[in-house]
């Protein structure tokens, strides 16, 4: 049996809001910290090069914060290797780093890497290695296709990200059957990766409604990555009631 799934909060949205003056509220530190003291087992942030969320000295202060009072938790960073991601990789380390295929002026991530094209792989294999090879694990953002996660493998991952975007827009409908049938799509794609000796790792509207009934039915999820909706929900919550709200979500689904 896979352990529980752990859970990383992604920052981004306290910076999006604290960018909107000039005050340096909300602090992102402070958010981080919250979440971690609450029991979140780690940090996600996406620093895009337009830096309308995180910005560098974000990246560098959280990984100062993680080493100094955190040093068991996970930091994880994603980006395009592409763009600005590996600069970061080479000067904080983290513990993780999550490809993401965005293009610089993306709204947000709306599609993993198609692994299927020889060059999409040539252009990424030198990148994990790069970042192996310091010291750092690495997750491809992928869409729930079980036909590319050899391809993942082959390319050096450790680990893959599903996109879980379609199965939450079908969550949002209250179509149970169309709710069924992307958990079926996601379990054959999580066991595809885990058959292939991948970790898999999931993410993207990922919320308190629908994420026990996707960890119940997708086999061997090691981490779930979420910003929008538990910041979200921390605006009315606060920071450590919301961290335990998404703790229990997945405490339930592992309790049956």
């Amino acid at each position: 049996m896979h352990p529980k799934t752990q859970l990383s909060v992604n920052v981004n949205k306290v910076a999006l809001v604290r960018n909107t003056r000039h005050l340096g509220i909300p602090s992102v530190l402070r958010a981080a910290d919250a979440c971690l003291q609450a029991g979140a087992h780690g940090i996600t942030v996406h620093p895009r090069p337009d830096e309308r969320h995180v910005r560098g000295h974000d990246v560098s202060d959280l990984a100062a914060l993680l080493a100094g009072q955190w040093p068991g938790r996970e930091y994880n960073i994603e980006g395009n290797p592409t763009q600005n991601l590996m600069a970061f990789i080479r000067a904080v380390r983290p513990q993780q780093c999550t490809f993401v295929p965005d293009s610089e002026d993306q709204f947000t991530s709306d599609h993993g890497w198609d692994l299927a094209q020889p060059e999409v792989r040539a252009r990424v294999q030198p990148l994990v290695a790069e970042a192996r090879a310091l010291g750092v694990r690495v997750s491809l953002f992928v869409d729930p296709d079980p036909a590319l996660m050899p391809h993942a493998r082959d390319v050096g991952a450790d680990r893959v990200e599903l996109y879980t975007e379609p199965y939450a827009a079908a969550w949002v409908t209250g179509d149970a059957a169309a709710r069924q049938t992307q958990l079926k799509v996601y379990a054959a794609a999580a066991r595809a990766a885990l058959d292939a000796g991948l970790g898999v790792n999931a993410g993207h509207d990922l919320n308190r409604d629908n994420l026990t009934p996707f960890l119940r039915a997708v086999p061997g999820v090691a981490e779930v990555s979420i910003g929008h909706a538990l910041i979200a929900d921390a605006l009315e919550l606060g920071y450590a009631a919301t961290v335990q709200a998404y703790l229990r979500c997945i405490d339930e689904a592992f309790s049956a």
